[in-house]
Parts: structure tokens; C-alpha cells; sequence
């Protein structure tokens, strides 16, 4: 079929126009996020830039992932991004960043205490008449039995990192993304931004090492970790942070956990040492952190008996107003001992449905 000059240019105009508009509104839907989110949301990583997808150079992230949304900064993570973290591992060595939690383990005081509690014994067993085969000789002739455990404890204590419903704020209790607990809340836990919403985490760490930058075993208590303390222990490490990393600023508190953390006194002095709001504005709207994490069990520092008190505006900066998952006691005194201060970080949380933080976790730091 022949065409006049004049229609080829027609279609080929009306072609390029349907480009566009496919490549406009198909490019959110395959990356799996809603259509109404804004463009800046979109632009194109490459390893080791400054563009990522979501972030905004003095702005940070917020809610610009559509109203749908659920784990906020870590929108940012790609194939790309957790590629360019793994190749980071150049000697296979692993730092476990968890710590062992027990009953006796010291916790933030606005958490429940934890109980292990045997369940089922070998013991128990042999004395329990509703276990007829473990009784029978000629059924189980070995004799043989089994430990279970039934856990009583917080969503929030040990190596933690806080979900996006952990903190509320507003008389309507809203969380990140505007969620509601009048919508949203619930008797077996949250029904938006739980912990089991999370996906597991594999990105650039960075650990910025106050304590040591300060020459100190442990920073003292009420200390506000500023800016200038960031930024000073960075330029001694020499190290430079990146859009999209997971930072990790050790105070030194995880110096004096020992075996399970039962010497509350002296992790108490420590622990109320942490970032200012200043600090985490900082790291998130200058330099992009997708994940902020200590060594203490609340990351923000805690003000003095003379000081005057304003209630973790940092946790409500990060978690509320940002989306940026909070990590708490994370162990980080061998990254320090032997100066490693880049490394992939690798962390997923439990599964379990409703939880407003993954618990008792076991992140790594592999180098």
C-alpha cells in the first residue's frame, strides 16, 4: 500500500507521541510501583553516583513512593545497587554484627522483658501420658525426645532494625505514608509497614567510628554525636559516604555487652549517647543513608538531666517522615578493631506478621 509523504509523517508523528506516553506511564507499573508516584522517584542509579532512585539532594526520600507503599528508602535498593554491594567482598571475611540476647539482657525500658520458656522437655516428656509413642518402648525403642521453646519477649530488643510503624505521631497516630491506627492498627499487631514487609537488605555499609574518631573506649553519656563528629571521623577514616548506603555509627556502648548484656548499670551510662536531629537531617538530605543504624539500643542520644528534653525526634524524623529504617545494637567493635569502614551489609528480619521491628537479628558485614 503506497502513502503520501504527508500521511508518513503523520504516523510517524503519532508513533513517537505513543512512545512517550507508553514510556511515561508503563516505566512506574514495571518497576512494580504506582503510577502516581513522582518522576523524581525514577531516576537511574549508577554505582558509586550520586543519583538514586527516590533520593533528593537536600530533601532526602519522604512519601514519594505512592500511597500503597510500605517500606520506604528501601524502594531504593535494585539488582544493580545490591550487585555493586557484593562486589565489595574481595577476602570473604564475616563480621557478625548480631549480639546474643537472653532474659538477663539489658533493653530500652519502653520494651517488655523477654522469657525463653522450655515447652517440651526430655524429661517432660517421659512424665506426660497424652506422648504415648515417646513412651513405647517398641514404637520408639531409642527412646527418643525433643527440646522446644516458647519465646515471650518484645519486637524490639536485641540487634534490631525498627519498621516504618514503630513510631507514631499527631493525634490520628499516623505512621509513615499517612497509615492510621484507627485504620490501620490492630489486637495481633500492625496491618501496614510490619516488619515482615521489609525486604532483605544488601547494600553498601559504611561505618563511621565516633568512639574511635573521639579516642575514646565509649562515648560518655548524654553525648550528642553532631555533624562535625561525622563529618571529622569520616575525613580520619577517610571515607566517603554514598546515596543509598546503610551507616553504622558506633558509640562504643557494645564494648561492655559480654556475653548476653546483664551489666545494665554500666550499658546504660553509654547507651544514651547517639546522633542529634541535625546529624541524622545530615546523612539522610545531604548524602542519601537508606538505613541508619548504632550500636546503641535507640540510636538518637539522649538528652542530659540539665538539658531540655524533646522526645526522639530523631526516630520521628527517620521512621515517620523520611522511611528510613532505624538499626539498633548493632555489634560493630570488630569492624572498629580492624578499621574496616566499607563493607556489604547483609540483614533480613523474621517473618512474623505484624511485628513493628525485626528482633533478636544476625546482620553481617562481609569484607
Amino acid at each position: 500500500m503506497q502513502y503520501s509523504v504527508g500521511m508518513r509523517r503523520t504516523m510517524v508523528l503519532v508513533s513517537l507521541i505513543g512512545a512517550w506516553y507508553l514510556g511515561r506511564w508503563q516505566r512506574p507499573c514495571d518497576l512494580g510501583v504506582p503510577r502516581d508516584v513522582p518522576e523524581r522517584a525514577f531516576a537511574q542509579e549508577q554505582p558509586g553516583s550520586t543519583q538514586v532512585r527516590g533520593w533528593q539532594r537536600g530533601k532526602g526520600w519522604g512519601w514519594i513512593w505512592g500511597p500503597q507503599d510500605e517500606i520506604g528508602a528501601l524502594n531504593a535498593m535494585t539488582d544493580a545497587s545490591r550487585q555493586a554491594a557484593l562486589q565489595l567482598v574481595r577476602q570473604g571475611k564475616v563480621y557478625d554484627l548480631g549480639i546474643t540476647y537472653s532474659r538477663r539482657s539489658y533493653r530500652w525500658p519502653g520494651h517488655n522483658p523477654g522469657e525463653i520458656i522450655t515447652f517440651r522437655s526430655p524429661e517432660g516428656l517421659s512424665r506426660q501420658r497424652d506422648f504415648a509413642a515417646v513412651l513405647d518402648e517398641q514404637a520408639n525403642p531409642q527412646r527418643l525426645a525433643w527440646h522446644s521453646c516458647a519465646l515471650f519477649l518484645s519486637d524490639n530488643v536485641g540487634t534490631q532494625i525498627d519498621g516504618l510503624a514503630h513510631i507514631t505521631a499527631g493525634r490520628d497516630h499516623h505512621w509513615y505514608n499517612g497509615y492510621r491506627e484507627a485504620e490501620w492498627g490492630g489486637n495481633f499487631g500492625v496491618r501496614k509497614c510490619d516488619a515482615a514487609s521489609l525486604p532483605p537488605i544488601i547494600a553498601r555499609g559504611v561505618l563511621i567510628d565516633v568512639a574511635g574518631f573521639r579516642n575514646v573506649d565509649a562515648l560518655p553519656s548524654h553525648y550528642r554525636i553532631s555533624v562535625e563528629d561525622l563529618q571529622g571521623a569520616l575525613q580520619a577514616q577517610q571515607t566517603v559516604l554514598r546515596p543509598g548506603d546503610v551507616v553504622l555509627i558506633r558509640t562504643g556502648t557494645l564494648r561492655y555487652w559480654g556475653e548476653d548484656g546483664a551489666d545494665h548499670d554500666k550499658l546504660r551510662h553509654h547507651d544514651s549517647a547517639g546522633i542529634d536531629l541535625a546529624a541524622a537531617k545530615w546523612l539522610v538530605e545531604q548524602h542519601g543513608a537508606m538505613v541508619v543504624a548504632s550500636d546503641t539500643s535507640g540510636l538518637e542520644y539522649t538528652p542530659g538531666p540539665n538539658e531540655m528534653a524533646r522526645f526522639i525526634p530523631v526516630h520521628h524524623y527517620l521512621l515517620v517522615e523520611q522511611g528510613v529504617p532505624i538499626g539498633e545494637f548493632h555489634y560493630l567493635e570488630d569492624l572498629a578493631r580492624d578499621r574496616v569502614y566499607e563493607f556489604c551489609y547483609i540483614c533480613t528480619v523474621n517473618k512474623i506478621r505484624g511485628t513493628t521491628a525485626g528482633f533478636c537479628l544476625r546482620p553481617l558485614a562481609l569484607r
